[in-house]
């Protein structure tokens, strides 16, 4: 793995003898185009100043291609949202800016330096070297200002808490009833099925345990819909779900039923998230994103100690801070949305402690920020 970033920095290096070209912009995504969405939004703003100024690359981030780190290594501003390790040996110019947006919302699940094993000596470099080619860090809170500085291993003083670009989806004025009752109309029309039911979206996250995210074995989807007929189910399962435990009959038994679509591939989640009703995820740090809209979150972990134990970690106490009802079983989950047991108290405070601002002008900060300190 190291070899193939120091390959894609060498190539880059060698690039650098061009100068800079003037207002380039690169977006370095990830190969199944994940998480583009912030860069979307970034795009936009950079095009609401001056639609002819900037020129703007798309970068692959694990395809060596010459003609990609050629147009990467001329660029005046270079967007991240997820890591990017080649960028540890990459001799950057000071006339570009390396700019990480990072794609989770808030302080949630642990990840980079503090998932790290303490003697994997060659990762930590990495992550180290990376960051202090990185120029800024833009997070949704200053209440997790040190996590991210542990996680990147970086410099306080380059991390801000401008927003997150994606959530301007959210602004207040998208909130309106207006606008939901007009884009759930549309919605319908793609599937007439869900008139008149309510909509329930379910998120499940990745497990590196993999028997656990077949979570059909645990969410018996058939019994719960016999039950609370009222509602449909849309799935958002993680990609990687479909490489790593997630079992092909189930799933297919799942599907055959009436009022569940697999909306994985749909282009918007945010939109998924405006039109549904209720959240059932897990650990997926889409919870955070959800309690924009104050409604109700269910978080069905019917692996939590593993998960506790074994996984990730997070930067909270799960079972204290979490901004909604844990169950662990599909009795559970029915008698929870039966009874409108919702755990709400939390709710209002977990999202004033994972972002300062939602005004729906993140995009704006960011861009205005990076412009003004060039």
């Amino acid at each position: 793995m190291a070899l193939k970033h120091r390959i894609y920095a060498f190539i880059f290096n060698v690039f650098r003898i061009f100068p800079i070209k003037h207002n380039a912009i690169s977006f370095v995504s990830d190969k199944n185009e994940s998480f583009n969405e912030d860069f979307r939004y970034i795009y936009r703003q950079f095009k609401k100043i001056s639609k002819n100024e900037f020129t703007y690359n798309y970068i692959i981030k694990n395809k060596i291609s010459l003609k990609n780190i050629y147009k990467l290594a001329r660029s005046n501003y270079i967007f991240l949202n997820d890591n990017f390790f080649p960028l540890a040996y990459m001799k950057i110019s000071s006339s570009s800016k390396v700019i990480q947006l990072w794609h989770g919302a808030g302080g949630f699940k642990k990840f980079g330096y503090s998932t790290t094993p303490k003697d994997n000596k060659d990762l930590i470099n990495l992550i180290r070297k990376s960051s202090k080619n990185t120029d800024y860090l833009f997070i949704t809170s200053n209440n997790y200002k040190n996590d991210f500085k542990e996680a990147f291993q970086i410099d306080e003083k380059k991390i801000y808490p401008l927003g997150m670009a994606r959530l301007d989806y959210f602004a207040p004025k998208n909130l309106k009833n207006e606008n939901i009752i007009k884009i759930k109309s549309e919605f319908e029309k793609k599937y007439p099925k869900i008139k008149e039911k309510k909509i329930i979206l379910y998120a499940p996250t990745f497990r590196e345990t993999h028997k656990y995210n077949n979570v059909f074995k645990y969410f018996k989807v058939k019994k719960f819909l016999s039950e609370l007929s009222e509602y449909v189910i849309l799935l958002r399962l993680h990609p990687k779900m479909y490489q790593f435990g997630l079992d092909d009959k189930l799933m297919d038994d799942v599907l055959k039923l009436d009022n569940v679509y697999d909306l994985t591939d749909y282009e918007s989640i945010e939109e998924l998230m405006l039109i549904s009703d209720i959240l059932i995820t897990d650990y997926s740090s889409l919870m955070v994103e959800y309690t924009i809209l104050n409604k109700p979150i269910v978080l069905f972990a019917y692996d939590l100690d593993n998960y506790l134990e074994n996984e990730r970690g997070f930067y909270i106490d799960y079972k204290k801070d979490v901004p909604g009802t844990i169950v662990k079983t599909t009795e559970e989950l029915i008698r929870t949305i039966k009874n409108n047991n919702f755990s709400t108290k939390r709710l209002n405070e977990f999202k004033n402690l994972q972002f300062d601002n939602l005004d729906g002008k993140a995009s704006k900060r960011i861009v205005d920020f990076v412009l003004k300190t060039k």
